[in-house]
């Protein structure tokens, strides 16, 4: 950091007691505030954002220049400490050094510092420090400048160390530079980044490469701050261990006599959650406590809503009071599904979606980790999957209504015990010579002869704890999962032309207020309820056609499941969507992962209450395909 000769008349004599409100339920104090100024970034790292780009807020829905310094200035006053701004790319904004210069004018901040990709940093450095900037991060990820162009897709790689010798120039010390080691990428390099330190007073940060929405992560990729450690030691075994505060994220060491020294950020491997202290503010107003967590509340909406000081005050401090203890590990966050890094912390973190996970979890042991999500929710997906099929009471036979006995079929039941219990659907073909068939899903008793010839005329929903009957429209000749003769079969779509398809469900899960409010604070005895339900959803759809058994197995380029808390109803609203490029559509896909996620909040919750109504699951919208698109109005 740059000491600033002028900073101490800015502190107060005798510090007020640390806010109430920045203290979480397990004492850290939040003293640490980064602000994102912007979504935007001239560079493409491949661990950090797609190489096509991230879909950019409207400029209309970004904090404003004044609504910045509106909350950092309150963030202050509650006792915020130091701000770090960073992006996207922070120093492609216009105004940063106005709101650098009105940052500095706070009473009682103590730090200004920004993280950049530094090829800005040489041209706009010498306005920044003047206007009070006192510590830089640097990014960047290699000393070889055609593979510096291959992994940010850009060239660049002289402005960054232009601006790295140009910081050191003013007098910034250390001069911090962040390096994402990558298995396969730069792990080669870690020798010479530390040789770079021996003339420099930089201190260069080994980041353990972190999973985030769009970066392909993969735990073979990320190589652990020990291992790097030994790698370092066997070319310099005096390499000495340096003390660091407790709030600290790195661990750091120095080669004696060199003038830089090195640290590790070990947030995969080793965290360092019992000992955070910081908050964040997206570039469109959401307070995020946890980077890895996909919590956020807009303070942007309740400003522009004319919120008083107080009330602001009071929202900041609920959010920080629901801050959970530590985050859920590397293979949970790696499923979850969050913000692209660009936009909260480049160089640093984020979430993916990936299409093997819960299918292949890395070694336990190996990680350390808590794989309880995993292990729960993989029970009780495939709790009954491999089983042979379920028998029909009278023949010992499995098969659908209108179905002859020797066309049986059978069915991986990897449905969860409470979905569509007691649930009869009743189908009274007049040609038939066969007994109607009532299928319950309850595991163990898929088909019982229910011998409903008092059903209504045509196809009915019969639910049998009201006793009564809901109609829908009779079968008609254009039915496609069904022969000539009524049987069940699967759509050949082979003759079908590929295209690009998409589908967008929804339902709605009544807890009632007091399960809500436990969803609410994550006070659930079984877990963080909405990540739980949020894996268990992109689970769902990826494994329709095990379930639905007159499914394709269709490969998803992008599933996405969000869960959101609607006070007024105490409901958690769920929306899922499917994407894929094939021959049939992703609508059975987007309504499963759905379900699933709506079946998972009851059965985490139903220890609460049982009085838990879903309800709302429906289609919303669906593209491509012979029929076209469809959307509910």
């Amino acid at each position: 950091e740059l000491q600033s000769s002028g900073r101490g008349r800015f502190v107060p004599e005798h510090a007020a007691p640390f806010s109430a409100f920045l203290t979480d339920s397990f004492g850290r104090q939040h003293n640490y505030l980064r602000i994102s100024l912007t979504e935007k970034c001239n560079l493409r790292c491949q661990y950090c954002m797609p190489e096509e780009g991230v879909q950019l807020t409207p400029k209309s829905e970004l904090l404003t220049t004044q609504e910045i310094i509106t909350l950092a200035r309150l963030f202050v006053k509650e006792g915020v400490e130091k701000i770090r701004l960073t992006g996207g790319e922070p120093l492609i904004r216009p105004d940063v050094v106005d709101i650098v210069g009105q940052l500095y004018k706070l009473e009682g901040l103590k730090t200004i510092a920004v993280t950049t990709n530094g090829i800005n940093l040489t041209r706009l450095l010498p306005r920044l420090k003047e206007a009070g900037l006192n510590a830089i991060n640097i990014s960047l990820d290699t000393l070889v400048p055609a593979k510096f162009e291959f992994i940010v897709r850009r060239k660049g790689f002289h402005k960054v160390m232009e601006g790295i010798h140009k910081a050191t120039e003013l007098g910034y010390h250390p001069v911090k530079v962040n390096c994402v080691v990558m298995r396969g990428f730069n792990e080669d390099e870690v020798l010479d980044f530390v040789d770079f330190t021996k003339d420099l007073p930089v201190d260069v940060r080994f980041i353990e490469y972190m999973p985030f929405d769009g970066n392909k992560w993969n735990f073979k990729k990320m190589v652990s701050y020990k291992e790097m450690l030994d790698t370092i030691k066997q070319r310099w075994p005096e390499l000495e261990k340096l003390p660091c505060e407790t709030s600290s994220t790195a661990k750091s060491y120095k080669v004696p006599h060199f003038q830089g020294q090195i640290s590790f950020i070990t947030s995969m491997s080793e965290h360092f959650c019992g000992s955070c202290n910081r908050l964040r503010i997206t570039a469109d107003g959401n307070l995020k406590v946890c980077l890895f967590g996909n919590s956020e509340v807009s303070l942007r909406d309740h400003l522009r809503s004319g919120a008083s000081e107080e009330e602001l005050i009071q929202i900041i401090g609920a959010a920080v009071g629901r801050k959970k203890k530590q985050h859920a590990g590397m293979f949970n966050i790696s499923q979850m599904k969050n913000r692209p890094m660009v936009l909260i912390e480049p160089a640093l973190m984020s979430f993916p979606l990936c299409q093997d996970g819960l299918q292949n979890p890395p070694n336990l042991k190996q990680w350390g980790h808590t794989f309880s999500h995993w292990l729960t929710l993989t029970a009780s997906l495939l709790k009954q999957k491999g089983k042979a099929s379920m028998k029909n009471k009278p023949t010992g036979q499995l098969f659908l209504p209108g179905s002859h006995p020797e066309k049986q079929w059978h069915v991986a039941t990897g449905i969860l015990q409470t979905q569509l219990r007691g649930y009869c659907v009743f189908q009274k073909d007049p040609s038939s010579t066969f007994d109607t068939k009532c299928l319950d899903a309850s595991v163990g008793q898929v088909l019982v002869d229910c011998q409903s010839k008092e059903a209504c005329s045509g196809s009915e929903f019969h639910t049998r704890g009201l006793g009564s009957c809901t109609k829908v429209p009779r079968a008609s000749d254009n039915l496609t999962h069904t022969d000539e003769e009524g049987r069940a079969t699967m759509v050949d779509v082979g003759g079908k032309p590929d295209s690009r398809r998409s589908a967008v469900a929804g339902a709605v899960v009544l807890l009632g207020e007091k399960a809500f409010r436990m969803v609410r604070e994550n006070q659930v005895k079984k877990g963080d309820v909405l990540a739980v339900a949020q894996i268990a959803g992109i689970q769902g759809a990826k494994l329709t056609s095990q379930l639905i058994p007159l499914c394709h197995n269709i490969p998803l380029y992008h599933v996405e499941v969000s869960l959101s808390l609607d006070e007024a109803r105490h409901a958690v609203v769920i929306r899922s969507s499917c994407h894929t490029w094939g021959r049939t559509g992703v609508e059975m896909e987007a309504l499963t992962a759905a379900s699933l996620a709506a079946l998972t909040v009851y059965d985490m919750c139903k220890a609460v209450t049982h009085d838990i109504i879903i309800q709302d699951l429906k289609l919303l919208s669906k593209t491509g395909g012979q029929r076209g698109d469809f959307s509910r109005v």
